[in-house]
């Protein structure tokens, strides 16, 4: 998963460079994988890198979203007219965090809410 965005990621640059621009892709789709790349990132990190067993919870996709909106949408903003601050980015991060949480950590229950 986090490589596919990764890719994603990627090809969206690739297209900015080119000047190919596909507004809602271009503009909110980097947003939307934004906090589950991250959240993917960290979890590796924890677990394969430094040999944790740790799986992330609702408090730390929340603080997540939260980070990454102020980082993103406040701070960079503020120190570089490179960046803008924009609040449907801040919804795209929430929206990412709720997919994320809903697909891969509530995924036991999303199972059995589904073929009960």
């Amino acid at each position: 998963m986090f490589l596919l965005g990764l890719l994603a990621w990627l090809l969206i640059i690739v297209l900015r460079r080119k000047e190919i621009i596909i507004p809602y892709v271009n503009n909110y789709f980097t947003d939307l994988i934004t906090v589950p790349m991250y959240c993917y990132l960290i979890e590796y990190v924890m677990n394969t890198v430094l040999g944790f067993q740790w799986k992330p919870n609702f408090q730390f996709v929340l603080t997540s979203v939260l980070y990454l909106s102020l980082l993103f949408e406040v701070v960079c903003p503020s120190i570089s007219t490179r960046f803008t601050g924009d609040i449907l980015d801040v919804v795209a991060y929430a929206v990412g965090g709720i997919i994320y949480y809903i697909l891969k950590i509530n995924n036991g229950i999303l199972k059995q809410l589904i073929f009960k």
